[in-house]
């Protein structure tokens, strides 16, 4: 009987177990391996708050590719939503916590089907540290002491905690006013309102902060810094869809000739009062393709020009969630501040954070109760603590791309590179691992299509 380990039990993880199941013809064991006791949810699916709210609308979201409707049926069929009207729900923006439910009958269905198949799934609660390539396969070594051997080993480790910014004293992140992991409830929990909170980053993560905080009964002041300051869109054009980009793009591909495009359909679009988001949504089909046909060096010019320009019109919130962070800004309880961290202190009590403020061109002090980082996913893995993917770089198993924000792997095998850039047999990769060679590998519609695919791969690899 053929094993195949699986490190990572959110989304991606969970989908190729899933896949695995639905797709084979033999008896198999799965062998999948998280900390975490949920399965299917990840990070991004277990929030604190019930008030935590998915970015794409209900039709968007099903988990499997060939059934759009999936998740608006499923959702349909639950008692809060059955008498609701299907059109104004496939357009609405759910709360995560709903979807990490989806998500987990999947998995309970998937676990029926394989029970009829005589699938072994083996589940286990623990953190792979270690791997070694043996005669036989590929042994994994988990945080508790067991070793177990696969076959097949997929890492689908998904996102890691933030990052910590360079300032001076770097003591100050031992403290217990630092907060590293913004998706933890300790995070807003047990915090007076004596003293403003201070929060490194503007983009999605802050906004469910700031919602957190508030649910939790926080009423001072909130600061938040980023390079850029906060730029984030609401979704203001929900089922336009634009095609004469698309129908545009060349044959050869390069990124001054993709921006003179852009630019060309941004100018044509806002004669109709509309902004850069159907043009960036009608690129999504293509962006994988755009990406890869670039150079290192036209992805590096993006990453550093660009970068922001694209998650500004890409990455959007509801409407009404946008409403409410601009409410508090105009009533001085939200400080957007574009500049960044110098250095800063613990104190006795509270803690001095220094920072300059592009906008007055100064530097500032201010006394906060805590530091919470929203920074997004740390992307450096030599720096991101998962002890697995460091000893794999070590022993040359697995290497990053260029740019560092991913695995280099092969994007159609899934398989990794070793450092010869060599496909690695029988190790595979998937979702934000391969930002590096995809970019856009994140959100459920690459996710889905790259669980199955990777699934079947693997399972045809079996049977050759």
């Amino acid at each position: 009987m053929k094993k195949i380990g699986i490190i990572g039990c959110g989304f991606s993880g969970t989908m190729v177990a899933v896949h695995l199941i639905r797709n084979t013809t033999e008896a198999m064991e799965l062998i999948m391996i998280d900390p975490s006791a949920d399965t299917g949810k990840g990070i991004a699916y277990t929030p604190y708050s019930k008030k935590h709210l998915l970015n794409v609308v209900t039709e968007k979201m099903s988990a499997f590719k060939h059934d759009t409707a999936h998740f608006l049926e499923w959702v349909l069929q639950q008692k809060d939503f059955s008498d609701s009207d299907r059109n104004i729900l496939s357009q609405s923006f759910l709360p995560r916590y709903l979807y990490g439910a989806y998500l987990q009958n999947i998995w309970q269905e998937a676990l029926q089907e394989a029970e009829t198949k005589q699938c072994k799934i083996t589940r286990m609660c623990d953190a792979a540290t270690d791997i070694e390539y043996i005669d036989d396969g590929i042994k994994l070594y988990l945080k508790d002491g067991i070793e177990i051997v696969v076959d097949e080993c997929v890492i689908a480790t998904g996102n890691h905690t933030p990052g910590n910014v360079k300032i001076n004293n770097t003591a100050f992140y031992e403290s217990e006013f630092y907060f590293q992991n913004p998706w933890k409830e300790s995070t807003v929990t047990n915090l007076d309102s004596s003293l403003p909170v201070f929060i490194i980053g503007n983009g999605l993560t802050m906004v469910d902060t700031i919602i957190g905080l508030h649910e939790k009964g926080f009423s001072n002041e909130i600061y938040s810094i980023s390079n850029n300051g906060f730029n984030i869109l609401p979704h203001r054009h929900i089922g336009v869809q634009y095609k004469d980009l698309a129908n545009e793009l060349p044959s050869k591909i390069d990124l001054l000739s993709i921006l003179h495009l852009f630019n060309k359909h941004i100018k044509k679009i806002k004669k109709f009062g509309l902004s850069a988001e159907p043009i960036i949504d009608s690129l999504r089909p293509y962006t994988q393709k755009i990406w890869q046909a670039l150079s290192d060096k036209e992805k590096k010019v993006f990453m550093g020009r660009l970068r922001h320009l694209w998650g500004l019109a890409r990455h959007r919130i509801p409407l009404h969630i946008h409403d409410y962070i601009q409410q508090l800004r105009i009533h001085n309880k939200l400080h957007i501040v574009a500049g960044k961290i110098i250095d800063i202190e613990r104190n006795e009590n509270d803690c001095s954070v220094r920072y300059y403020d592009k906008r007055l061109n100064q530097e500032r002090t201010i006394k906060v109760a805590r530091v919470i980082n929203c920074t997004g996913p740390e992307t450096n893995l030599e720096k991101a603590g998962h002890l697995l993917l460091k000893k794999a770089i070590e022993k040359g198993y697995i290497t990053q791309d260029p740019l560092r924000i991913g695995i280099n792997a092969n994007p159609s095998s899934f398989e990794v590179l070793n450092r010869e850039a060599q496909s690695m047999k029988h190790l595979y990769t998937l979702g934000g691992n391969l930002k590096g060679v995809l970019w856009e590998s994140t959100a459920v519609n690459e996710l889905r299509d790259q669980a199955e695919r990777l699934a079947i791969h693997i399972l045809d690899t079996n049977r050759s």
